[in-house]
């Protein structure tokens, strides 16, 4: 089995104004373009075709007034027989443990958290609460990491920020995406290789002049530890996976990182 712990999509009415503000965000980066139209249909045709059977689907509230609507959808998603939606909380939230709990009783097993898309950094005192109400409730949170076009010239959740966040919270369940920090592999083999963050694949089949760190991250980085991601709608899932493969890593880990981890994670 293969799962694809980062993928994106939309309910259909809004994926046409949420692609085009996204095509508009990555403007600064043409190594980054969409290969689905952003509904969940679509989504699920591309990843199916690619070798996917499992995907988890990143939501993320942008605003609080967003929150309730985002965790709706999620919810919507919660039986599917492919996808495995994942809730959104923000920080300026007054409703923030009334989501998770909803979340939690929709079966729901974790929040996708974006500090760049909301402009706060990740050791902002306003994530303390959300983290802390998250691993209360063994939920699992996912992260933007490292660089993003939308804020160019600041990145609000590093590599070293994250191990600082993990080791605030041990007993949280903690998924770095991007390999740890998008385009800041050597700030991750420095700081997260070797700890108890999770860290996903998506997006380094776009990373040629960081592959030979990246490699040594999958290598190097706990076997539990480890999880494949694409980010679809942001890359080919085909490369993503051909990257992974050309890693030489041993059939465990291997099948720690498309399967086994991210089963564990998920409760199934």
């Amino acid at each position: 089995m293969r799962i694809d712990f980062h993928t994106h999509a939309f309910p259909d009415a809004l994926a046409p104004r949420a692609m085009a503000v996204l095509r508009e965000n990555c403007r600064a980066d043409a190594t980054i373009s969409p290969h689905t139209d952003g509904t969940v249909a679509d989504a699920r045709k591309k990843l199916t075709q690619a070798g996917i059977d499992r995907a988890l689907l990143c939501n993320i509230a942008t605003n609080a007034r967003q929150e309730k609507n985002v965790n709706s959808f999620a919810i919507s998603l919660a039986n599917d027989d492919f996808f495995l939606p994942l809730g959104s909380v923000h920080p300026d939230s007054d409703t923030v443990e009334s989501e998770l709990d909803r979340l939690q009783a929709a079966g729901i097993k974790g929040i996708k958290l974006h500090p760049d898309y909301i402009r706060i950094p990740l050791d902002d005192t306003r994530f303390t609460r959300i983290l802390a109400a998250a691993a209360a409730r063994g939920l699992f949170v996912v992260l933007h990491a490292g660089y993003d076009p939308v804020s160019p010239d600041k990145i609000h959740a590093t590599p070293a920020m994250i191990a600082r966040v993990a080791e605030r919270h041990p007993t949280l369940a903690l998924v770095a995406a991007h390999m740890g920090g998008f385009r800041m592999a050597r700030e991750v083999l420095d700081t997260l290789v070797g700890t108890n963050v999770y860290l996903d694949t998506s997006l380094s089949s776009l990373r040629e002049d960081e592959h030979p760190l990246l490699l040594r991250i999958l290598q190097e980085h706990r076997a539990d530890r480890l999880l494949f991601g694409s980010d679809t709608p942001w890359s080919d899932v085909k490369e993503e996976i051909a990257f992974v493969e050309r890693a030489g890593l041993d059939p465990d880990r291997l099948h720690a990182l498309f399967e086994g981890n991210a089963k564990r994670l998920l409760g199934i």
